[in-house]
């Protein structure tokens, strides 16, 4: 009956252990992603002055004639009940004026993994410039219209553990 009692508790155990073991695993392969998603500046508050900085600084290294842009507010996105963390978005409207569509291209391929958010482009307009059939149009011969969103994981309200 000994025996019965101490084998069905090492059992009972080494059950609670691999349940142990496992869930630190999980715990550091979260820890992991989350440190990832910080260094990446996906994770934390919104970096609006860091994302206008960047904006500026893509102007000028790209040479584009012209850049025009405005933040809406940050949003937040649907919440699951329970989560530590929540989403949010800032939506950012751009008009550009371009020498030719390749400028676009480019800034959109350096924007995206410079932004310290997660960057995601859903529509782009690009239209002949009214200023293309007027003489001197050589600085910009094309706009373009972007409607990109900003997205960023913020903690939730309330929530106390990292």
């Amino acid at each position: 009956v000994e025996r019965l009692n101490a084998e069905s508790q090492f059992q009972q155990i080494d059950k609670r252990l691999r349940q142990v073991r496992t869930e630190e695993q999980e715990i550091k392969e979260r820890t992991s992603l989350f440190q990832q998603l910080e260094k990446s500046g996906i994770a934390g508050e919104e970096k609006r002055l860091e994302w206008i900085e960047l904006l500026r600084e893509l102007q000028r290294q790209l040479r584009l004639p012209g850049m025009n842009y405005e933040f809406s507010p940050q949003l937040a996105q649907e919440k699951i009940a329970g989560a530590t963390f929540a989403y949010h978005s800032s939506h950012l409207h751009i008009q550009l004026r371009l020498r030719h569509e390749e400028e676009l291209l480019n800034l959109l391929k350096k924007l995206q993994p410079s932004a310290q958010a997660m960057v995601l482009v859903r529509s782009c307009r690009l239209a002949r410039s009214a200023a293309s059939n007027e003489s001197g149009a050589g600085l910009h011969q094309l706009s373009a219209e972007c409607d990109i969103e900003w997205v960023s994981l913020h903690r939730s309200m309330g929530s106390n553990s990292p």
